[in-house]
């Protein structure tokens, strides 16, 4: 496996990776697992990564700190290697992401071309985004209710809610009346993210995908995916 050592883990700047022309051997004492960078973390599985009561996340810690984009395999690999959390994970980042193809270095820049797949996924978030893209804005508009300069009004907003399209750059905030703080009104987004958490945990998708070993050339499985869902999910993110 190639090593890398990052200047930034023990200078005050950050500088240029150094690669190390030799390699290390696979480690044998637990299995490599990669996937998205993105992932949603339980609690007790935190806990298990603070506290490490038997090594195991230490062990893994010290075996990517060397490691190219190590965000991409600790989680996946301590999780995936431990009894208690390997029957947890859910094979989804929960991020709609279009690559070009062939694919590229980073994501395909989404933008209102883009306004139909995002919706269909029903993924709560998506990547990557231009500054200051239109779509961004429709996003708000549509799907967050967002006027200009304002909050995305949640339940605890019980000022009236200007029509769809309404000019509301000038005031009309729902957001200037507060209501129950705790209260939770889910729209239109929690309706797809419930069909998109039931798929992924439908027989055929949750545990037939959970820490799968695929043997590619450099014997890394591909795309493992991260710990634990939580059950409740808010309103209308995308």
């Amino acid at each position: 496996m190639p090593v890398i050592i990052d200047p930034a883990l023990y200078m005050k700047k950050k500088g240029d990776l150094f690669w190390i022309p030799q390699k290390r051997e696979l480690p044998t004492a637990f299995k490599l697992f990669t996937g998205s960078a993105w992932m949603v973390l339980s609690r007790p599985f935190v806990e298990y990564l603070i506290w490490g009561w038997d090594n195991l996340p230490r062990t893994v810690l010290m075996y990517y700190a060397n490691f190219i984009s190590s965000p991409e395999g600790y989680f996946h690999t301590v999780a995936c290697n431990a009894d208690e959390f390997r029957n947890t994970t859910v094979n989804h980042d929960l991020h709609y992401i279009a690559w070009d193809n062939p694919p590229m270095q980073h994501p395909h820049l989404l933008t209102l071309a883009d306004w139909d797949g995002m919706l269909a996924s029903a993924a709560p978030f998506a990547r990557k985004f231009r500054r200051d893209d239109p779509v961004l804005d429709r996003i708000d508009a549509d799907l967050l209710s967002r006027a200009p300069g304002m909050l995305a009004p949640g339940g605890w907003c019980v000022g009236e809610v200007p029509a769809a399209g309404a000019n509301r750059t000038g005031g009309d905030d729902p957001c200037a009346v507060v209501g129950n703080a705790a209260y939770v009104r889910p729209g239109p987004g929690a309706a797809r993210l419930k069909r998109l958490v039931t798929s992924l945990l439908s027989e055929e998708n949750f545990r037939p995908k959970q820490c799968k070993v695929a043997v590619v050339e450099q014997h890394i499985p591909a795309k493992k995916v991260e710990e634990h869902i939580p059950s409740e999910k808010v309103e209308d993110h995308h």
